[in-house]
């Protein structure tokens, strides 16, 4: 862990250090928000509807796919950064937390490519009945189970290379985090040309050319973990399986697993409801999401950018220097929720006109676009709360915020198009947010005295421990 790295998440001003954290996140979640609506572009160039809603049907399995890796990543990743507080002890024994760290990390990194493989060969074997189950049926069908495939041959790199991305942040590195995505994102364009635009593999050419920039990504995170990290290591020799990593690890990223895993069924749900008034509403929909990803994504980059330091502080017992840091991110948050929806918002139609030509895509997807950026004012919030919990160790609160979007949807969406029809449709993932704000807001108030309690037994403790059963 460098010096500078070490200084931002321990002693630096709270805003030098969200900007030194979040800033890099930003801008790499930007950047991959940005692919996300030219490669939705690209495959649009193809002149498809059912094709552009194979991209959208299969966005959640995607996310189930890249949440398994949360689960390693988030769990693993705050393990390491409240281990890496607590040397802030005097007490403590240096040593055997930097071995402790060593361990958790390296099983981070490989318990994630032994989870990516299990989930690949499960999902190859039923891509066609997955493309099914997610909605897609008729035109759409063939098209999504190909790229679903196509998603699930490449699993062991979409789950390692979220874990990887989360240890190099686990240490403050957000400038190495950033350089990650971003070269992910350039090699997917490039990639993108060649096998769409080039050799004319339609959805197929776009599943392949995601699985291999992320392929790059995970190249980089590796050598960055093996040759400028102090603390963390992914060498095999040091992999160890304890109670104590066991529950920390799955502990604490089980959220974002359910959180993925509801996704699936409201998504679900959604595009059941949805195909009823056409595939134009399915495509319109996808491109809706691409659009709005933007604002989202620079959000989820602070909330996501600060959990280091939230979890440094939490594991070197500071309470001031924590509630100071949820502060200067909730303010940050609500600025860029401000300024950039209405940005998109106000450029909407021309947006959209790159996508599609489809007045139907069109005139849905224009509606359904301005329900989600005014969402995307409570899940940013939503998310900061829910990193919160991840980082201070209130599993409980994390599962229960992970599971309430997915709970709550469901009769939302139902009541919604019972009552309202297409509007209530529309409408139903901004009211849910809502609801999932409020009751995210009442968990926060009522644990803050949790803020200030001391890291676990196993987290703290468990360094000790683990002199008896190091190598």
């Amino acid at each position: 862990m460098s010096s500078s790295n070490r200084h931002s998440l321990a002693q630096a001003p709270i805003w030098r250090s969200l900007v030194h954290l979040c800033v890099p996140m930003i801008a790499g979640f930007s950047v991959g928000a940005i692919y996300n609506v030219i490669n939705g572009v690209f495959v649009g160039s193809l002149h498809s509807t059912p094709l552009l809603a194979a991209i959208t049907f299969a966005m959640p399995v995607f996310a189930l796919v890249m949440a398994l890796g949360g689960v390693f990543g988030v769990g693993g990743g705050t393990f390491v950064t409240r281990l890496l507080g607590s040397l802030e002890d005097p007490d403590t024994d240096a040593a055997a937390t930097g071995r402790r760290i060593r361990q958790v990390s390296s099983f981070t990194a490989w318990g994630a490519v032994v989870a990516g493989v299990v989930v690949g060969i499960l999902g190859l074997a039923f891509a066609t009945p997955i493309a099914a189950a997610v909605g897609a049926s008729g035109a759409s069908l063939a098209p999504t189970a190909l790229y679903i495939g196509a998603m699930f041959a490449f699993a062991p790199v979409y789950v390692a290379v979220f874990a990887l991305e989360q240890l190099v942040r686990a240490e403050g590195a957000a400038v190495a985090s950033m350089t990650g995505l971003i070269a992910s994102t350039i090699a997917n364009l490039v990639f993108d040309v060649v096998f769409i635009l080039g050799l004319g593999w339609g959805v197929l050419g776009a599943g392949v050319a995601l699985g291999l920039s992320n392929l790059v990504a995970v190249g980089y995170y590796a050598w960055w973990l093996t040759t400028r990290s102090s603390a963390a290591s992914i060498a095999p020799r040091w992999f160890r399986a304890d109670r104590e990593i066991l529950t920390l690890v799955f502990g604490v990223g089980a959220s974002e697993l359910l959180q993925s895993s509801f996704l699936i069924v409201t998504t679900l749900v959604m595009n059941w409801i949805a195909i009823g008034y056409g595939a134009g509403l399915i495509a319109g929909m996808g491109v809706a999401l691409r659009i709005s990803q933007v604002p989202e994504m620079i959000v989820m980059g602070v909330s996501m950018g600060a959990i280091p330091l939230f979890a440094y502080a939490f594991g070197a017992r500071n309470r001031a220097r924590l509630l100071a840091g949820i502060r200067g991110a909730a303010i940050a948050i609500a600025g860029i929720v401000a300024v950039f929806s209405t940005v998109v918002f106000l450029f909407r139609d021309q947006v959209f006109a790159l996508f599609s030509a489809d007045p139907a895509v069109l005139a849905d997807g224009t509606r359904i676009l301005t329900a989600m950026l005014v969402a995307t004012a409570f899940n940013g919030f939503t998310g900061l709360m829910i990193a919160v919990f991840q980082a201070t160790e209130q599993m409980r609160n994390a599962t229960v915020m992970a599971i309430a979007q997915g709970v709550l949807f469901v009769p939302v969406i139902l009541a919604g198009n019972a009552v309202f029809g297409l509007d209530g449709v529309i409408w139903a993932m901004t009211a849910t947010e809502l609801l999932v704000f409020g009751l995210g807001l009442v968990l926060f108030v009522t644990s803050r005295k949790a803020l200030g309690a001391e890291p676990s037994a196993e987290a703290v403790a468990a360094a000790y421990s683990s002199e008896l059963t190091s190598a």
